[in-house]
């Protein structure tokens, strides 16, 4: 039911409100006034009451208080008052035919809705009193509560709390202004001057809550408070820390601005802490500030300050910010970061920044080091709707090799950086061209190893390609295509500048003699024939051209005892080469039927799929003098017996060169694929496929233009497919030749590789150089259940029995929202006030549901491979060596996580890295730990929080040095 009260400046309304045209719909008086007498004058309570002990005559106590209504003067200085009848349903007639037309207000300039959920009391003093779910608004402004009492003299509305019927305090009053909201236990509010008294106000203020006892506000939404609390808890009724404040006044969205205030901390008052005045700023817009820094105690560092400084707000697009360190013992350090992002366009973002770092005393000239370090992240990542022909992306993580060391933040705050041993950095530009087969790209790509300070830069890294095109191919064919169509060919060069040195040595390198640099063409040229129907038969010709900026010469150094570099000359040299091939392939299969007798008829067949391929290849010997790719020099040993040696004036050189030795190579692969064909009934077609082996390849080749050792090691790899969708890789290559010793002049022994094949001396195919494997597995809480099902042999009864309790089971215990946190209940109102005590989940049986979040990742590589020489058994010695790393993640309660990660070395047979860290979730509280127990970065650090980020100053923090360790145990 909606009742108006309204007037128009300057001239009488003529009509009455479309709302008040429709008969009013029946209310009747409910037993929410009943409950609640005392807040009604002495004689409607009277009525209420009788009119529970005995049957009223609706009829007559309708005309009763309508007569009464009439008879009172006008409160309003003579002008009519349009009061519409709440009562109107305690009447069989029409209350609001004897009422006068509506009558200017110049106090109102629009129109005050005010409406009842459950029932409207009228009486004649020009109290208007709401039950149930009531609102009252006017313009933007807006008050809702389960009881309010509206004096339409005044244009006061006074709302509060009502109680449950546990006797507690629920519904509690919520005004609204525009987006301002305000929740109180009682309000009194002018609707015409927008002033009001509060008690028991909370508002949001930014990321914290404002709560008083006593509150006054203004017509412009300021808050004058008594008694508040300010805290970024949102147990408003009983914050786990507040900062008190004494007398504070409000700006809404805007600021606080507080008298004496100290810090209370599970209700425990810390006066120590306390200020005699204090600023809060809150600004929802975007704008450039000062950055508070944070501070504590590093025992190698001394007392420090860091992040602090000033943040520039440019504009929607791009900001900066501007940082600084200082610690008590002489390290200081400067950064900068920035964030940009343009819609539909590009995102990224860049921090560097600048750090010395003093260890020891000026005074211990053994103890005392100084570095300065820098490092520079940039991010950046172009939008593919931007430009499909164009891409730019940049991944930047360089510093100097003693950053990570000495920067505060890696050792915990930046994950793993403290033990990275390699860093990589990639900017990259790609560039297509509509309509052609040509396309561009360019990188530049820098390697750090920071246990040596060694760097590799590749500057720039560009390469210019081709797609496959077909010359002979006609523009409109007429009839079948002729073999020469098939012809393709395509075409990819580079461009190289590479360098690896140390970091202090890379900016005094010199481009053109530090530098390896180069360029490389790569013309294919193939096509691919079928033959009888099932042979593929594929020709291709492959020319390479190198271009060097420089050659050298050697020549034999007597005091070396060796050939040596003699001369560098720089200018324009280039080398050619070019092979041919020709191969076969084709698809062989074969099928197995098991016999019944053992397996009866769940296996259906077997299956093997064997793909041969042979290829013939050929190349000519480029260390001829005429290709002037080799040179050989001669020259006489220590014996005096002359020696010959091979060199290439372009070795060593980024883009390679052209290989020595005739090439005439017949290559032997053979890839197999074994698949079982078995019943299942969770398949529709009633067959399911099982992977036996899903790859075995192995492969040779035997050079007919060599003179000696004319095969090649055999390759082999292994996959196969096990349950849980796991996959197990090995590969490993095998020799085929026989090693035999020779002794020494000195009188030792030294081996070398025959020319005797093994399986012609007995001695098997091959012997093993080495074979290795890597896997990783995470177990979690579904691991287990996974197996189980997967082993189990009623698949399809487990999958129905699952599918009931999850139609059955209860997928919301607790009857939260979906937005509500665990065991958490608010207020019936919606509002923070009145938040009920938080209730663990629990299942449909009543017990609380505890979920013991949990996984455990291994990270294992293995190989076996070739150690020393046996001259005893003239064969190898073999050896094992593993890698294993691990980590995991526990959560025994939603409020405790527990992480770790760390290596084990089985030469060493101990754990050589190990880190743990602790989360404690304390509501608006964090506890983090961390923890290194050994090893060289043997340290810890604790710290205990606000999570919110406008009060990250309240915390306590300590921590230990990691090169003084062994200080903390």
């Amino acid at each position: 039911m909606v009742l108006l009260f309204s007037a128009c400046v300057g001239r009488k309304r003529t009509q009455p409100s479309p709302i008040l045209q429709s008969e009013p719909p029946s209310l009747t008086l409910s037993d929410t006034a009943a409950k609640i007498p005392s807040l009604l004058p002495d004689s409607l309570g009277k009525l209420f009451g009788s009119a529970q002990s005995k049957k009223i005559d609706s009829t007559r106590l309708a005309d009763t208080i309508r007569r009464d209504l009439r008879s009172t003067p006008d409160s309003l200085s003579g002008r009519d008052s349009l009061l519409a009848d709440s009562l109107s349903s305690l009447a069989t007639v029409d209350s609001l035919k004897d009422f006068p037309t509506i009558v200017d207000d110049p106090a109102f300039a629009e129109i005050v809705d005010y409406q009842a959920a459950d029932s409207m009391v009228m009486l004649k003093s020009n109290l208007i009193y709401l039950f149930g779910e009531s609102s009252v608004n006017f313009q933007n402004k807006g008050l809702q509560a389960n009881f309010m009492r509206l004096n339409v003299d005044s244009s006061v509305v006074f709302s509060r709390y009502i109680t449950d019927s546990m006797g507690r305090a629920d519904h509690f009053p919520i005004f609204k202004d525009g987006e301002m909201e305000y929740q109180a236990r009682t309000m009194n509010y002018n609707i015409k001057t927008g002033k009001g008294f509060i008690s028991g106000v909370v508002t949001r203020q930014g990321e914290g809550y404002v709560t008083a006892t006593q509150t006054k506000k203004l017509e412009d939404n300021t808050l004058y408070m008594c008694d508040g609390k300010y805290s970024t808890c949102d147990r408003v009724d009983h914050p786990h820390f507040y900062i008190h404040l004494t007398r504070a006044k409000v700006r809404p969205q805007k600021n606080i601005v507080t008298g004496p205030a100290y810090l209370v901390i599970a209700d425990v008052p810390i006066y120590a802490l306390g200020l005699p005045f204090g600023f809060f700023p809150f600004n929802s817009t975007y704008s450039s500030g000062i950055l508070p820094p944070s501070y504590g105690e590093e025992l190698e560092k001394g007392f420090y300050l860091r992040n602090g400084g000033y943040y520039f707000a440019f504009n929607d697009y791009v900001d900066l910010a501007l940082t600084g360190e200082i610690y008590s013992k002489g390290s200081w350090g400067v950064s900068a970061a920035s964030q940009y992002r343009k819609r539909y366009k590009f995102s990224g973002s860049v921090d560097a920044g600048y750090l010395v770092t003093v260890h020891g005393y000026k005074f211990d000239p053994q103890g005392y080091q100084k570095n300065k370090d820098f490092h520079i992240n940039w991010s950046h990542t172009q939008d593919p709707k931007a430009d499909p022909n164009r891409n730019f992306s940049a991944s930047v993580n360089f510093s100097t090799s003693s950053y990570d060391r000495n920067a505060l933040s890696s050792l915990y705050g930046g994950g793993q950086r403290y033990a990275q041993n390699t860093k990589s950095s990639n900017v990259n530009y790609r560039r297509t061209f509509p309509g052609t087969p040509f396309s561009i790209s360019t990188s530049m790509n820098v390697t750090q190893r920071t246990q040596d300070s060694t760097i590799a830069l590749t500057l720039p890294d560009m390469n210019i390609s081709m797609s496959s095109i077909f010359p002979f191919k006609r523009k409109k064919r007429v009839g079948s295509e002729r073999w020469y169509e098939k012809i393709k060919m395509s075409y990819s060069g580079s461009i190289r500048n590479r360098i690896t040195t140390k970091e202090d040595k890379l900016l005094k390198s010199d481009l053109l003699r530090d530098w390896q640099n180069g360029a490389s063409h790569n013309i294919p040229i193939n096509a691919t024939f079928t033959l009888f129907d099932y042979i593929n038969l594929t020709p291709s010709v492959n020319y390479n051209e190198r271009w060097y900026s420089h050659k050298i010469n050697k020549a034999f150094d007597p005091s070396a005892g060796r050939l040596s570099v003699s001369d560098t000359v720089y200018g324009f040299y280039r080398s050619w080469d070019f092979n041919t091939s020709l191969s076969l392939s084709t698809t062989l299969y074969g099928f197995f039927t098991p016999w019944r007798f053992l397996f009866g008829d769940k296996l259906s067949v077997i299956r093997h799929r064997l793909n041969p391929t042979i290829s013939l290849s050929y190349a000519p010997d480029f260390s001829d003098p005429f290709f002037k790719a080799w040179k050989q020099i001669s020259y006489p040993d220590k014996e005096g017996k002359l020696q010959t040696e091979w060199y290439s004036p372009y070795e060593g050189q980024s883009v390679g060169v052209p290989p020595r030795g005739k090439q005439g190579v017949i290559s032997l692969s053979f890839a197999n694929n074994i698949e079982a064909k078995v019943k299942s009934k969770t398949d529709s077609t009633g067959f399911a496929k099982w992977s036996i082996i899903d790859d075995f390849t192995w492969g040779t080749s035997y050079n007919m233009a060599a003179d000696s050792l004319r095969w090649s090691n055999i390759n082999t790899s292994l996959r196969l497919k096990l349950p849980g969708n796991f996959n197990l890789s090995l590969s490993g290559a095998f020799d085929p030749y026989v090693y035999k010793t020779v002794k020494t002049p000195e009188g030792g022994f030294s081996y070398y590789k025959s020319n005797d094949l093994k399986i012609l001396n007995g001695k098997g195919i091959g012997s093993l150089i080495s074979t290795g494997t890597a896997f990783s597995y995470t177990f979690n809480n579904d691991t287990f259940d996974k197996l189980a099902k997967f082993f189990s042999r009623e698949k399809k009864d487990a999958a129905g029995e699952e599918n009931s309790s999850e139609k059955g089971g209860n997928k919301n215990p607790a009857g939260k929202k979906d937005d509500q946190k665990d065991g958490e209940k608010s207020s019936p109102s919606g509002g923070l006030l009145g938040r009920k005590k938080d209730v663990p989940q629990q299942d449909n049986s009543g017990y609380v549901i505890n979920k013991f979040g949990w996984n455990f990742s291994v990270n294992y590589s293995v190989n076996y491979g070739r150690a020393e020489f046996d001259f005893a058994r003239e064969d190898f010695k073999y050896k094992l060596t593993h890698n294993l790393s691990f980590n995991g993640m526990l959560n025994p309660t939603p409020g405790w996580s527990f992480n770790f990660h760390g290596n084990y070395n089985f030469d060493l047979k101990r754990v050589t890295n190990l880190q743990f860290n602790l989360t404690r979730d304390m509501h608006c509280w964090a506890l983090t730990a961390g923890f290194i127990p050994i090893g060289f970065n043997k340290s810890y650090n604790i710290t205990i929080a606000v999570k919110s980020s406008l009060l990250q100053d309240l915390k306590w923090q300590q921590s230990s040095s990691p090169l003084r360790g062994s200080n903390w145990r």
